[in-house]
């Protein structure tokens, strides 16, 4: 990039004046420039043309906001301008390091997602429903009196050293200031382009396998299809900071064999070198391998995703079988032994429920494995299958004993062929909470080949109306994402989990719904 490319970057992103303290000792090792230290209190980030509606939502309370938010709606602002900025000013508060921040932040680019597939006058919903629950946590959190991203300098590097390594380097590390040096680094790495920071950042988010980790990683990406590629350093660096924050001897020692595996089956298979294969894979191999994934210890699953990888077969069905591991999760757990919250009562499987998680990180690292460097693709795919088996086998519950959902005795008893009957039994069964009925009557109506629409269309009904214990917008869109690529045979398991967890959260309905409803008259 030029010169004055750069200067142009660094003033959309708000830059200026940080110098992050290095260090020399650090710096030689690191690959970064002895001299840089710290200069001055970090400015304000801002962000162009996006700032007065960013500041708006940072400074007004969630009840306050809606209605102006809707009239603003009404005057000409689009609802992906108004997700762009809401993402920034989750960002610019939150920078990756509050649960229910990130969360939010996790939640918007499904929420307008879900929003395209609504009729016009009902699309703000799931938006304004993710957008009350930002400005609320915003202002518990105090605001922009407590913003976490600042404007940084980067940190000048050296040719020939890699820019991931450095920032993994860092984030083990037991300096105080690692968070600001993790930040000046990783703003040199954005001077370049966005794709090539996150594949160096992707070092670091790899460095361990856990449902916050991936997701965060991917929807900031992914988020940059709304925000723009300016405001990549913004977005990517809200996982520097989780990752740098979370670091510690307990995670280092979780993480131990896993950081030990993943570059001795990268080299075993000779697969930083290896191009990426395109071997199609029959119905009967993605079953078998998915069985593998589920069935298997962490090592052997992540030991059979790089064999498969260095076989040839196509990242695309190694993802498949990775995603329909995850999604027995949800089909076989018996749900939560005892009330963890109000809204997660005994029975249920929604929220943060083993399956859900589940499926959400693997679907993280299979959208990651197709926007990434080789490299990046093959460590995705292998550690994907490393946490589904993690997860089967991690967080208690006979997985491999309980029979997934939907059961034979319920099945017998769903008789109806109509899809408008069978439509209606559904919709009965979510409101009962009926989590074995539901999916039984998912099933039928796909086995009779009925169109998927109409099935989607009662689950999103939910997916906007209900809380879903921060869940509801991710998981509905893993869903739908995985519905549209997965091959015929094995896709309408992904709705009969859907139908399950949308009968587990109904019942809390989501802050800020019904007033959103009565302000666009809907």
């Amino acid at each position: 990039m030029h010169r004055n490319g750069r200067r142009e970057f660094l003033a959309e992103v708000g830059q200026g004046m940080l110098l992050a303290s290095v260090g020399s000792a650090l710096a030689l090792d690191l690959g970064l420039s002895p001299d840089v230290h710290a200069e001055e209190a970090p400015a304000r980030l801002t962000f162009g043309k996006l700032e007065p509606l960013v500041a708006l939502m940072q400074e007004t309370p969630a009840a306050k906001l809606q209605p102006l938010l809707v009239d603003r709606l009404r005057g000409g602002l689009e609802l992906n301008e108004l997700v762009a900025a809401a993402a920034l000013a989750n960002a610019r508060t939150f920078g990756g390091e509050d649960y229910v921040g990130f969360h939010t932040m996790m939640a918007l680019h499904p929420a307008y997602m879900m929003a395209t597939e609504l009729p016009t006058e009902r699309q703000p919903l799931p938006v304004l429903k993710v957008l009350y629950r930002n400005a609320n946590r915003i202002q518990e959190t105090g605001g922009r009196t407590n913003e976490v991203l600042k404007s940084v300098k980067p940190a000048q590097s050296v040719p020939g050293k890699s820019g991931g390594e450095a920032l993994r380097a860092i984030a083990r590390g037991d300096d105080p200031d690692k968070m600001a040096r993790a930040d000046a680094l990783f703003a040199s790495l954005t001077l370049g382009s966005a794709e090539d920071a996150y594949n160096e950042l992707l070092t670091l988010v790899e460095d361990g396998a856990e449902v916050h980790r991936v997701v965060l990683a991917y929807r900031a990406w992914d988020m940059l299809n709304l925000v723009g590629k300016e405001h990549a350093q913004t977005m990517l660096r809200q996982s520097v900071h989780y990752c740098v924050k979370n670091e510690n001897p307990h995670q280092a020692n979780y993480y131990r064999s896993l950081r030990a595996l993943l570059p001795k089956l990268v080299d075993q298979y000779h697969l930083a070198s290896r191009p990426l294969g395109a071997r199609k894979a029959e119905d009967g191999w993605v079953a078998k391998m998915s069985e593998t994934f589920f069935k298997s210890q962490p090592e052997q699953a992540a030991d059979a995703a790089a064999a498969a990888l260095a076989e040839g077969m196509s990242p695309e069905a190694i993802g498949e079988a990775i995603c329909l591991a995850a999604n027995q999760l949800v089909l076989r757990d018996n749900g939560r032994p005892r009330q963890e919250a109000p809204n997660k009562p005994v029975g249920s499987v929604h929220g943060d429920g083993i399956g859900v998680h589940a499926s959400d990180s693997a679907n993280a690292w299979r959208n990651i494995a197709r926007v990434s460097s080789a490299r990046n693709t093959a460590a995705s795919l292998i550690l994907g299958a490393f946490q589904v088996a993690r997860d089967r086998s991690s967080r208690g519950g006979d997985f491999l004993h309980w029979q997934p959902y939907p059961r034979d005795d319920v099945r017998a008893k769903v008789t109806a062929t109509d899809p408008a009957t069978l439509l209606k039994e559904v919709d009965g069964a979510i409101r009962e909470k009926d989590q074995a009925r539901a999916c039984a009557i998912v099933a039928r109506y796909g086995e009779l080949g009925h169109s998927a629409r109409p099935m989607f269309d009662v689950m999103l009904r939910y997916a906007t109306s209900e809380d879903g214990a921060l869940h509801a917008e991710k998981y509905y869109r893993t869903v739908s994402d995985e519905f549209a690529v997965m091959r015929p045979v094995f896709r309408w398991r992904q709705l009969i989990g859907l139908a399950r967890v949308t009968a587990s959260e109904y019942g809390q309905p989501a802050p800020g719904f019904a007033e959103a409803c009565k302000l666009l008259g809907v």
